[in-house]
């Protein structure tokens, strides 16, 4: 046990150094696009599901076979129920977008390698729409 931040790096020095690793991660979170997964690392999965109390009946097998023993995790936007109803075009397009997992990986990787001021996240969403502008243009 110890601190995440400091068991994270101690996790990279090992992969550099060609050593095992074995940690606990989420997504979206920087590390999954230093330690991207299915090329340097892979998510264990579990046998069945076992969940305790209130979840012991969900079933956290996806469609596609994988089972990593835990519910799948969505986020949304969300707003003030006023604010939303004075901007309908906002909260229409709030509900229409949708990022890829690997996208907000590397944001977040790149904020956290120092990137994280307004002007870098001004040129981060600027770069992201280039190179998505049709999807973007759809939402629009």
């Amino acid at each position: 046990m110890g601190n995440y931040s400091a068991m994270v790096a101690d996790t990279l020095t090992r992969f550099k150094q060609g050593k095992p690793i074995l940690y606990y991660t989420w997504t979206p979170y920087w590390l999954s696009d230093v330690l991207k997964p299915g090329r340097d690392v892979v998510w264990l999965q579990v046998p069945f599901s076992w969940l305790s109390g209130a979840q012991s009946k969900v079933d956290t097998k996806l469609a596609n076979g994988s089972n990593y023993g835990l519910p799948v995790n969505s986020m949304h936007i969300v707003a003030n129920k006023a604010w939303a109803e004075k901007n309908p075009v906002a909260a229409v397009l709030f509900s229409e977008i949708k990022l890829p997992i690997k996208d907000i990986n590397a944001e977040n990787a790149a904020m956290h390698g120092g990137q994280a001021s307004e002007a870098d996240i001004n040129r981060h969403v600027d770069g992201w729409i280039k190179a998505h502008q049709q999807q973007f243009d759809r939402w629009i």
